[in-house]
């Protein structure tokens, strides 16, 4: 930590603070956006007064316990509540995870040790701390063995290796934020571009509706704090590429359209724009460079932008768009490199002066420039020009490519030193004298990545390379001597058996100087010297960009993936290592109790009305049923104005429940006039609706805590704490704590059951608690962690193919025999029962429907409303993930994208069992089906992963964007899958009558609407 200045006094020597002095606070500490915290936070008249705008979130802290309601309630009837916070404070430890403030403020500078400012603060972030003599800025260095990632390759050379020496193995999640998905899997990857420098990420990403791929796109460039995930700013991009490129076609070369040099971000703000530079603190415009219109790709070096400029339309946008749902096939003999001449500027960034600009056939992502050279692929071999003149030194003869050159993928082009590495794609990669062009070495080179450039990455010292673009791969890795070609070190993954490798993720490998990672099934990190796989298919990067190691972390997703469903991570998932600094203790359980001011009064023991919906979905097993009956005409009763988002609602005692989510509020309204009764501000935001039981409503929060209120007044019973410390990190644009509980808490039996925590394999894992309703005593405790429970081996370990055991949190459920999270059995003593997976094989996994615990379950979690379109709820026992199983349960039981169940029927709002698998346009339908699974699967013709034809869709000229394939119908499905539909319903349709009833029927639909 260093200490940069004694500051003049803002205020006379212990004169507390004024509201109108934070301007002065937040102007000389340098801050424009992040986390701030205010420690002795007073009456929060300057603690709200910190948020200067939305890039601001700001916490007070106090050590007054007793005045945090009256402080919260003040700050909530200004409507700045949750974005503005206050939590008690004991002194001591701060509670958050290291590295994650950005601005300190410190009233007593007796309160927080220098090393608890240390490790909480940001990388650059500042303490204003308050001394006898003013107020002195300390400021955190940049941490030694920390880096950054400035280009889509890391840096402007083209190797994809960071000097990041902080990186490793994933144990703790850093942040995680919105959204949870990318748009579409058989569709463009919604990243199309991710760099960080000066403790911001910037990333272009599409946020168009999860809803439809076919609604419109809306692209931004979107800036976050890096290490806690704050939103510092947003702006748009009006015209990008078309989003509906097919399945993993590309482009990829959109990833080299935005660059990060300290506290400036160069980016091509719509796919012909020219680059403009943006503060990165503010995304305000600093200049432009109108001569690079039509830039593809740029590059900076020394204080030189390098613009592969095209001044023709971009094409794609033109031929391509009104081809959008065709297949793969179609782009790769159709949208290849078109080899035509660009313009490549060399331009002053501080003035925007062209130094020189040229014209040649520059292949798309392999420019690569160092100090003197600018090295580029021509077609037909490579090209060197001088950074300085634009003039050519060399042009290579000709050398070897694969033939096909489409928008995925681009021979890659590494400058080390005085070595140029070339891989082609054909199995062979050259060192080449980066000086005269010759040819030194040449060596076979493994197919690696998956469409997607293949990898040439240099790390200690040598440049390496291992099959892994399929499972039946070796996976070997082979480390070369760049200068000679000489093989230094070769070996083979250390993994155990039965570790199933899909192909590679859609994008090639990233590395620091101690891991290489690859990403074969999740992400792998392999430590080069203790040869080394680390394996965590439980995490995946975005498809066409990948993962990004830098800052001390890995940045990874949004993804579309259907691998894993109910253990991998969704959503930005920015995860740490092992920490540097002393994690705080778990709290004692004698202190994990806090008595509230009602524990002590009698509480009537009043159950729930049988017309009431006392808990999320009306009861435990959370049907969505009642069986009251309703008026004909229901009109408007009363309305009530909140702040969305909003939970969803609970009625009990003549009162309805709802929270205000991101105000961490709970309100309790008159059922029959609207009038709110009272309301409760919690520590954090509140995701789903409270429980009621006996005169009591119960809740978890996102600050680890579950809440026991009165229900006529909702006074505090008690509180307890299920997060193991109180710890908090970013999640979902917030602050919350390391583990979550949701708001709709369990309660049978007298017994409140919930989970804290958001993955078995971050932070320690997930704590399963049963507390007693009335008192909050805690009956008992079970972790579940990376261990695998029956074998004490690695969790990891268990996975079959793509299908692994539940390890993500969510809304717990009850038969009244077994508690459920997911499709997780637990048992009445805590202990997870039957763990998963049932097969590796995707029919059996997502067939294992029938028996005892056929409970209703969403594989994707209850409260993910995004609509991810291979998702959706089931009435059964089991779900397959993987692109051969995540539609394989809708074929086995009752599913949709939202079910309800009575005692003997499962009605469904969703998609028929032949639309879940690689569709585009979706078709929903309301159905009733049976609870009890079929006798024989709503299967498809074959068991086969093909896509089918999609849904009629018409351009704006009335003629099809699509041609359907050839014997299917015009929903996407043939005859014989409606013969063997009709079929396994039973009942008089049966034969080839019963079969043409079912096809006609289907023909009758006509075209689907989207979405």
């Amino acid at each position: 930590m260093k200490r940069l200045a004694l500051l003049p006094l803002l205020c006379t020597l212990w004169s507390p603070l004024h509201a109108d002095e934070a301007s002065d606070i937040l102007a000389q500490s340098g801050v424009k956006g992040g986390i701030v915290v205010h420690v002795g936070c007073g009456d929060t008249s300057v603690t709200q007064a910190l948020r200067a705008n939305d890039s601001f979130q700001v916490q007070g802290l106090t050590r007054d316990t007793a005045a945090v309601p009256a402080l919260r309630e003040k700050i909530h009837a200004s409507g700045n509540y949750g974005a503005v916070a206050v939590e008690s404070w004991s002194g001591g430890t701060l509670p958050y995870i290291e590295n994650y403030v950005n601005l300190l403020v410190i009233e007593d500078a007796a309160d927080v040790a220098k090393e608890e400012i240390d490790r909480v603060l940001v990388p650059l972030g500042v303490a204003m701390v308050k001394t006898d003599s003013g107020w002195n800025k300390i400021v955190k260095e940049w941490p030694k063995g920390m880096d950054e990632w400035t280009h889509y390759a890391y840096d402007s050379k083209g190797n994809p290796t960071s000097k990041d020496y902080l990186v490793g193995p994933p144990t703790r999640m850093q942040w995680v934020g919105n959204p949870r998905w990318s748009r579409h899997h058989d569709r463009m990857s919604s990243v199309s571009a991710e760099v960080s420098s000066g403790g911001r990420i910037y990333y272009i990403i599409d946020e168009g509706s999860r809803i439809s791929i076919l609604m419109p796109a809306k692209f931004m460039l979107i800036a976050r704090d890096a290490f806690n995930g704050t939103v510092l700013w947003k702006k748009p991009i009006p015209e990008w590429s078309t989003h509906l490129w097919p399945l993993k076609s590309g482009p990829t070369q959109l990833t080299r359209r935005l660059v990060s040099i300290g506290d400036k971000v160069y980016v091509t703000l719509g796919i012909a724009a020219p680059i403009t530079c943006l503060d990165g603190a503010t995304g305000k415009v600093i200049r432009e460079y109108p001569q690079t219109a039509g830039t593809e790709e740029l590059i900076i070096r020394n204080g030189t932008i390098y613009a592969l400029a095209n001044q023709e339309p971009w094409r794609l946008n033109q031929e391509f768009a009104v081809k959008a749902q065709s297949d793969q096939k179609r782009v790769e003999t159709e949208f290849n490199w078109d080899g035509h001449k660009r313009n490549l500027f060399a331009i002053d960034e501080a003035s925007a002066k062209t130094l020189w600009k040229v014209e040649d056939a520059i292949a798309p992502i392999t420019l690569a420039i160092d100090d003197t050279r600018v090295v580029y692929y021509n077609g037909d071999g490579l090209a060197c020009r001088d950074t300085k003149t634009g003039n050519v030194k060399f042009t290579t003869d000709p050398t070897k490519r694969r033939a096909l050159y489409e928008f995925n993928y681009a021979p890659r082009v590494v400058l080390n030193n005085d070595i140029i590495l070339y891989a082609g794609g054909d199995g062979t990669m050259e060192g080449v004298n980066a000086d005269t062009g010759k040819v030194l070495w040449t060596s076979s080179h493994e197919k690696s990545g998956y469409r997607s450039m293949e990898d040439v990455i240099v790390s200690q010292g040598l440049v390496w390379n291992a099959g892994t673009t399929s499972g039946n791969q070796t996976g070997e890795y082979t480390g070369r001597d760049p200068v000679t070609g000489e093989v230094k070190k070769q070996f083979f993954p250390d993994v155990p058996e039965g570790t199933y490798w899909f192909h590679h993720r859609c994008y090639m490998a990233k590395a620091t100087e101690r891991f290489i990672m690859p990403s074969r099934t999740g992400i792998e990190y392999v430590d080069m010297e203790k040869q080394h796989w680390d394996l965590n298919h439980w995490v995946r990067g975005a498809c066409l960009y990948g993962v990004i190691p830098c800052n001390g972390l890995t940045y990874a997703g949004p993804h579309n993936c259907a691998c894993y469903p109910e253990a991998k991570l969704d959503g930005m998932s920015v995860m740490a290592s092992e920490p540097r600094y002393p994690m705080p203790p778990h709290t004692p359980d004698n202190e994990r109790l806090t008595k509230g001011p009602a524990y002590a009064d009698a509480i009537a023991d009043v159950p729930a009305d049988p017309k009431d919906w006392p808990t999320y979905r009306a009861d435990n097993a959370r049907s969505g049923f009642s069986n009251q009956d309703l008026k004909k005409d229901l009109g408007m009763a009363w309305e009530v104005q909140l702040k969305a988002p909003l939970s969803t609602t609970t009625t009990a005692a003549g009162l309805t429940f709802v929270s205000e989510v991101d105000k961490h509020t709970l309100h309790a309204f008159d059922a029959a006039t609207g009038k709110e009764v009272w309301h409760f501000i919690s520590g954090g935001r509140i995701d789903s609706p409270p429980s009621y039981w006996n005169g009591r409503v119960y809740f978890g929060g996102k600050d680890g805590m579950v809440y026991c209120l009165r229900v006529t007044d909702g006074a505090l019973i008690w509180r307890f704490q299920g997060a193991p410390s109180n710890l908090q990190h970013g999640a979902w644009e917030m602050m919350e704590s390391v583990w979550p509980v949701h708001g709709s808490v369990l309660v049978e039996n007298g017994l409140v059951s919930f989970v804290a925590g958001r993955s078995c394999f971050l932070d320690g894992g997930l704590w399963f608690y049963r507390i007693d309703a009335k008192t909050g005593e805690m009956k008992f405790r079970e972790n579940y962690d990376d261990r695998d429970p029956e074998t004490g081996g690695d969790l990891n370990d268990r996975h079959k193919t793509l299908q692994m055991p539940v390890a993500l949190n969510d809304i717990l459920s009850s038969d009244g025999k077994w508690t459920f999270l997911r499709t997780q059995k637990i048992g009445d003593d805590g202990k997870r029962v039957d763990v998963g997976p049932v097969s590796g094989d995707f029919d059996k996994q997502g067939g294992a429907q029938k028996g005892e615990g056929q409970h209703l379950f969403a594989p994707m979690g209850f409260l993910d409303d995004s609509n991810f379109h291979r998702s959706y709820w089931v009435y059964g026992k089991s779900f397959a993930g993987g692109h051969g199983g995540y539609f394989q349960a809708g074929k086995y039981a009752p599913a949709g994208r939202i079910l309800v169940h009575d005692d003997k029927n499962v009605y469904s709002y969703g998609r028929e069992a032949q639309y879940y698998k690689w569709t585009t346009t979706m078709e929903y339908t309301l159905f009733a089906t049976p609870k009890a699974p079929p006798d024989q699967a709503f299967e498809t013709a074959e068991a086969t992963t093909a896509r089918k034809g999609n849904s009629l869709v018409l351009g704006p000229d009335g003629q099809p964007l699509a041609v359907q394939p050839a014997k299917e119908t015009q929903v996407g499905h043939s005859e014989t899958e409606a013969m063997k539909k009709a079929k396994g319903k039973g009942g008089k349709g049966k034969g080839k009558a019963g079969a043409k009833a079912a096809v006609a029927t289907a023909k009758s639909k006509g075209a689907p609407i989207p979405g």
